[in-house]
């Protein structure tokens, strides 16, 4: 099994403790004349003087080793001398080697050798003080870490093979080497040991196993134990399955289960939960519950985790009752739910937006004596606020701290993102300084959600100044922020600065995303700046990016927009050379150029390759379609449309509606115009502005004028916020109508509401007084005019001076000239 093993090179050789120094102990210590190298053992402990002799005797006769004397005994040693007295106290006294090695460690500062730190180990080994072997041999692999098995295993090898503890020693290492995650070393060890007819002890290979469970090289680990004949555990048989299950084997997984029955060891409880947890994850909830049956069967009483497993999947199924019900279950069997428990239940009616839910749970957790634990509290907080009651999670928030508990980063990072989409961007920002605060850093998500946040809100310069903080602080930036910022600067700022934080972008070569293409080229194609939007297209091509739908549906948008409609149809037809599929998207923008220019029939051949691609059409489909019906007045196939999109689950918008509306009011069917607004109201769909105006008009110009009124003023009544188009419009009829104290009372109404005044709306008054011949009201409305500070036009002053002249009005017409010249207007 372990022979590729053996070829596995050092990553270094000496081992760095091989080179002895006592940290008290200096050169000038050493005489010149004095080799310390150079003496025998048996010449220097007959050396009365030596102080290797002097202390070893002193821990003989267990003489006092805080006495002065002693103290200078020590001062005098190196690092060999240090080794020797260790070496010959191993032998003779044990427990004095011990003593003296946390001496000379912990009072002197002595940094020992590997070769004494290998004695300790197999004095302990020898003690059986297997507690102390483990933590001692991990100490020394955390300091001569990674790489160090070759060089320790040769040292093991030709130092220590005649101790009796050796083998003891050997094992202990290769287990520490895989607890502490050095694999290859402890692989090599096991090597090693194989060469010297060693034989590692099942928990070592056990620890191994675990180690390697995600590996096919656990089977050799497997096969291993088997040839060496060394009694397998529940545990190793429960490894296995584990193993098998995170790799997605769950065949294999049940195999080995029914094999292991009966042989040597019988199914554990933790190998079921390994695959209960399992098929729960790949959405198999039956099959994990069948499992859980068979513990019984085996006579196996499943734990807190086994039911944890299944009330966690059956939440995720969003099956709550069937969760409480296995709660009830897991008492009834002598077992307590513990705070995961109710953590996995409160998560599991938060999933289902079900927060009242998950309060009685918590609520239930508090009756049992529990509390709640920080990832209690995270969920709520998440709950509350992915909900939009942010201030609730607030509440938890303090109630958190005043219990003693720090949010963590998650926490943090769903609040921020609340109060952002809340348009509560500076509060967000607030948050910050309190994360630094308690240790947490912000990352790539906690800036990239302030910076979208910020240029939402039309702070972009803020939003770059927090961009430019990010990237000083060496993280990264990812394409939601960079979007973020060109969106802002694209919408709030102009497009040359997009294009210059574009262009540093992409310029570094850093930056290769098709996200950041695609918004400049729908920016450019949005104000017109085809050739622009086709130049980038071309770039993407020369660095090898690949164009996205997205791409080629703002490409012809910019075309038809700008109604170059051959060039549209030939960038649609390439798309499918780029191995895309016109979507919905591109369809819809194409009939609606079509229908634009009146080219009905057009449109319906684009629609017919449409539905043979089996591309579902979108209500902006539909309501393209109804446009072109409408424009060839061909009503009842419209209506007929929209009863089909309500009979596929298809909802029309207000944009549907007003389309058909204002065809009805055109052809003079303003009752059905009203029929299909009450359709609205009913069906939850929020009339525009632009329905209120389609109605008023129609209601002005094809009904009756009072039934105008009417509705004019029930809307008004609901605090329905209503254009200036509307006032206007029935200002304008009331004055076509003669009737000038309703148009004065709108007018004025117009004004409060604080609607800003045009000499076109005061024109447009003036203008149908003028034809009635009501000079006297013209005035008022001329004064009012003036008064708000706008100037005569040539075409106003033309009309009311003719009114003027026209009922003999000499005064006002020779007032009027004279304002007309004070404006420098030159009248025909």
């Amino acid at each position: 099994m372990f022979t590729h093993i053996h070829q596995w090179k050092p990553l270094r050789f000496p081992i760095k403790s091989l080179t002895f120094r006592l940290r008290s102990v200096s050169a000038a210590m050493i005489t010149d004349d004095e080799d310390p190298t150079a003496n025998s053992d048996s010449a220097s402990l007959s050396n009365p003087t030596d102080p290797v002799r002097q202390i070893l005797t002193c821990f003989t006769r267990k003489n006092d080793s805080s006495s002065h004397c002693f103290r200078t005994l020590v001062l005098k040693l190196n690092q060999l001398q240090v080794d020797k007295i260790i070496d010959n106290l191993g032998v003779e006294n044990p427990d004095s080697a011990i003593e003296f090695f946390y001496l000379m460690r912990n009072e002197y500062g002595c940094r020992h050798s590997i070769a004494s730190q290998f004695v300790i180990a197999h004095i302990f080994a020898g003690k059986r003080r297997f507690k102390e072997l483990r933590s001692f041999l991990q100490e020394i692999l955390q300091e001569e870490g990674s790489g160090s098995a070759p060089s320790l295993s040769e040292l093991l090898w030709n130092r220590f093979g005649d101790w009796d503890s050796n083998g003891v020693v050997w094992d202990m290492l290769a287990f520490a080497y895989s607890r502490s995650e050095m694999v290859h070393d402890a692989l090599f060890v096991l090597a090693k040991m194989k060469d010297l007819n060693l034989r590692p002890s099942i928990l070592t290979y056990n620890s191994l196993l675990y180690n390697l469970r995600h590996t096919d090289i656990m089977w050799d680990v497997y096969d291993d134990i088997k040839a060496n004949g060394i009694p397998r555990t529940d545990y190793t048989n429960s490894i296995l399955i584990d193993g098998l299950c995170r790799q997605s084997l769950l065949q294999e997984a049940v195999s080995f289960l029914r094999f292991s029955d009966g042989k040597e060891t019988r199914p554990s409880v933790a190998s079921f939960n390994s695959l209960m947890s399992k098929f729960c994850k790949v959405g198999y909830l039956d099959v994990a519950k069948s499992f859980f049956c068979m513990m019984f069967k085996y006579g196996i009483p499943p734990d807190s985790y086994s039911y944890n497993i299944l009330i966690h999947g059956l939440c995720v199924a969003g099956s709550m009752e069937e969760a409480l019900e296995f709660t009830d279950d897991m008492e009834r069997h002598g077992l307590e739910p513990d705070v995961v428990t109710y953590n996995i239940l409160a998560k599991g009616f938060r999933f289902l937006g079900m927060m009242n839910g998950a309060w009685k749970i918590i609520h239930r957790m508090l009756l049992k004596g529990l509390n709640p634990d920080i990832a209690t509290y995270t969920m709520l907080i998440c709950g509350h606020c992915q909900a939009g009651n942010i201030e609730e999670g607030f509440k938890l928030r303090e109630e958190m701290l005043s219990r003693g508990f720090q949010l963590n980063d998650i926490s943090y990072t769903v609040l921020l993102s609340s109060l952002c989409k809340m348009g509560r961007v500076n509060e967000a920002l607030s948050l910050l300084p309190e994360m630094e605060s308690i240790g947490l850093k912000p990352d790539i998500f906690t800036y990239s959600i302030l910076i979208h946040g910020l240029c939402k809100q039309g702070e972009v310069q803020k939003a770059i100044q927090l961009y430019n903080k990010m990237c000083l602080r060496k993280i990264l930036p990812n394409s939601f922020a960079h979007s973020a910022i060109l969106l802002g600067l694209s919408d709030k700022g102009t497009l040359s600065e997009a294009r210059m934080f574009f262009d540093a972008l992409t310029e570094s070569e850093l930056v290769e995303d098709i996200v950041l293409y695609n918004i400049m080229i729908y920016r450019y194609a949005k104000v017109g700046k085809i050739s622009e939007a086709v130049q980038l297209y071309k770039q993407i091509i020369e660095k090898g990016i690949s164009p996205s739908i997205v791409t080629f549906n703002s490409l012809l948008y910019g075309f038809c927009k700008r109604r170059k409609l051959t060039e549209a149809r030939a960038w649609f037809d390439t798309i499918e050379a780029h191995g895309l599929l016109p979507s919905a998207i591109t369809y819809t923008t194409l009939m609606n150029a079509l229908c634009e220019e009146g080219n009905i029939f057009g449109m319906f051949e684009v629609l017919c390759k449409m539905e043979e691609r089996a591309v579902e059409p979108t209500n902006v489909t539909y309501t393209v379609i109804i446009k072109g019906l409408c424009k060839q007045k061909r009503l009842q196939e419209s209506l007929q449309l929209l009863e089909e999109m309500h009979a596929k689950g298809i909802s029309p918008d207000e944009i549907t509606y007003n389309t058909i509306i204002h065809c009805l009011c055109k052809v003079r069917n303003v009752r059905k115009a009203f029929q299909l607004y009450n359709e609205m109201l009913l069906r939850n769909i929020r009339p525009s502005p632009a329905t209120y105006n389609v109605l008023i008009n129609g209601l002005c110009v094809y009904g009756d004028l009072e039934d105008a009124d009417r509705f004019f003023s029930s809307i008004q009544n609901q605090n329905v916020d209503l254009t200036k188009v509307a006032y206007t419009t029935l200002i304008k009829a009331h004055c076509a109508k003669g009737d000038v104290t309703k148009a004065d009372m709108l007018f004025h109404q117009m004004v409060q509401k604080g609607f800003e005044i045009s000499v076109r709306d005061y024109g447009a008054v003036i203008n149908r007084l003028c034809k009635k011949n009501l000079t006297t009201k013209v005035k008022v409305f001329l004064r009012m005019m003036l008064s708000d500070g706008i100037s005569l036009d040539k075409e106003i002053s033309s009309v009311m001076l003719n009114a003027f002249h026209q009922v003999g009005d000499l005064n006002s017409e020779f007032e009027l000239l004279a304002q007309v010249i004070k404006c420098g207007l030159f009248l025909d």
